[in-house]
């Protein structure tokens, strides 16, 4: 038996009895509750629907000193539209670190309303450091904001000194500028200011869906306030091992692209693509040859793009495809942008994400919360390098960066320890995973399952992608996470969908 059922086997036992002795007294006044009022409006964002209202919550900078300084978190809910069907509360938790809440709910509210028949109030939040909640930021140069400087992509030949060098300079400038608010950037304050966020909700459970990077937000939130917990879906969930975190979720994604890479290949493959252009190869093998040979040109040769000043390097196609792998709905563009690098008449469109610097304020909240979750090894140069040219063998299509040096190993030691995800709860969670995922490999989210022992069902989908409920899934994964959701039933026992 868990120790968490054995608690409320004592707690049932307790309360019997004391129903069986005496009539109970009223319960003495305690001290009024600290959640703060929320002051709804209509939401500004771009793209938000007319029914999405904001407010703001402001939550302790350290939970250490509650009733020291605080800061703001940007909160949002689209109320049920049907209040007869209205069972509670199911809180959108974003991927990341660094997804917006607030965006996601604008993306998904119509979506989860059709699925969920007015079952829930569907609130989100952005989390520190990230859209309208407080934010800070490293000021660090453009240079050091490109992704694929952010995600370390080692130089041709996998050299990795400028990795080195701009991952300490990116670690001393977060040290002298980040100040207090970039160290709270860290899961286990998302967790605090998630239950801050029921609190002021007024609600005793949560139900909720996270996906990718907010299955651990979710995991964590089930294991630190399990009697707060309702119904909760996980959503492409990753390794929660305590002694790595990010660092596993990100060497992980060797296999994840080299797993999910033959999808991609079988489409540009497909006679179908010359209706369109698209066709790379005529036949799948041919395909990935195709792609590492042309990184590796664009390595010595970058391209004239047609954003000015920033071409295509080797590294920039090795992101957008990685950035492709996470949904079918992307391989066109990703076709496309190889076509045009071979052409030399062509001229490459950038994906949008790779044709400039990010924010500082996002650079910052993509850097701290991985660095100061859980602590980095020391690793010598030395050490990353033979990483580096190992992974590189193995897994051509990401060149080693998922092993690659950061700015977390030059990173002021983090102060707490992260949390182990355990059994101990109430049996509530359904797991939801792709077979061929890029950035969260079936083979972690088997790592999460095992971690949470008989308090999950896992439904694993018989397909590539990356977040799948009401986006890169199938009908019948959709068809169990709604039934879930909406009536409670899980599978008896962990299961497959074929489509």
């Amino acid at each position: 038996m868990t120790t968490y059922r054995k608690r409320a086997l004592l707690l049932a036992t307790a309360t019997l009895a004391a129903g069986l002795t005496a009539t109970a007294a009223p319960a003495a006044a305690g001290p009024a509750s600290a959640a703060p009022r929320l002051d709804w409006h209509r939401c500004t964002h771009q793209g938000a629907p007319a029914d999405q209202e904001c407010a703001e919550l402001p939550v302790p900078l350290d939970y250490d000193d509650p009733d020291g300084r605080q800061i703001t978190i940007a909160v949002s809910r689209i109320r049920s539209d049907r209040p007869e069907a209205r069972r509670g509360t199911l809180v959108v938790i974003p991927g990341g670190p660094g997804g917006s809440g607030v965006q996601r709910l604008a993306q998904k509210g119509d979506a989860l309303r059709r699925e969920l028949a007015g079952a829930y109030d569907l609130v989100a939040f952005d989390p520190r450091g990230v859209g309208a909640s407080t934010t800070a930021s490293c000021d660090l140069a453009p240079e050091d904001r490109y992704l694929t400087s952010l995600r370390s992509w080692p130089g041709p030949n996998g050299e990795i000194t400028e990795n080195v060098e701009r991952s300490r300079r990116i670690a001393e400038a977060c040290a002298r500028n980040g100040g207090p608010e970039l160290r709270s950037f860290t899961t286990a304050n998302q967790v605090r200011d998630m239950d801050r966020f029921r609190e002021a909700l007024g609600e005793r459970k949560l139900s909720a869906w996270g996906s990718s990077y907010g299955t651990y937000v979710g995991a964590l939130y089930a294991q630190k306030y399990p009697r707060h917990t309702d119904r909760w879906v996980l959503d492409s969930s990753g390794d929660p091992d305590p002694k790595r975190v990010a660092r596993g979720w990100l060497a992980n994604m060797s296999q994840g692209a080299t797993d999910r890479f033959p999808d991609f290949a079988a489409w540009a493959a497909h006679p179908d693509r010359d209706a369109d252009g698209l066709r790379l190869a005529a036949d799948p093998q041919e395909v990935e040859l195709l792609v590492l040979a042309l990184a590796a040109r664009l390595d010595r040769e970058p391209r004239a793009s047609t954003t000015p000043g920033v071409p295509l390097t080797g590294n920039g196609l090795r992101q957008a495809l990685q950035n492709a792998l996470y949904s079918d709905s992307a391989f066109a563009s990703f076709a496309a942008l190889v076509k045009a690098a071979q052409d030399p008449a062509g001229t490459p469109v950038l994906p949008r994400e790779l044709a400039g610097p990010i924010r500082n304020e996002d650079a910052a909240l993509m850097v701290g919360v991985i660095c100061n979750d859980v602590a980095w090894p020391d690793t010598s140069p030395a050490a990353y390098r033979r990483a580096v040219e190992e992974d590189r063998i193995r897994h051509p299509l990401t060149a080693g960066m998922p092993v690659n040096v950061l700015p977390c190993s030059f990173w002021r030691t983090p102060t707490q320890k992260p949390t182990r995800i355990t059994d101990d709860g109430p049996s509530n969670i359904l797991m939801l995973q792709s077979r061929r995922d890029p950035a969260t490999p079936l083979f972690g989210g088997l790592r999460m399952r095992e971690a949470l022992g008989d308090r999950a069902r896992l439904v694993t989908v018989e397909q590539g992608g990356h977040g799948l409920y009401l986006g890169n899934g199938n009908a019948c994964g959709n068809r169990v996470v709604t039934e879930f959701l909406t009536s409670g039933r899980r599978p008896p026992r962990d299961t497959e969908c074929a489509n």
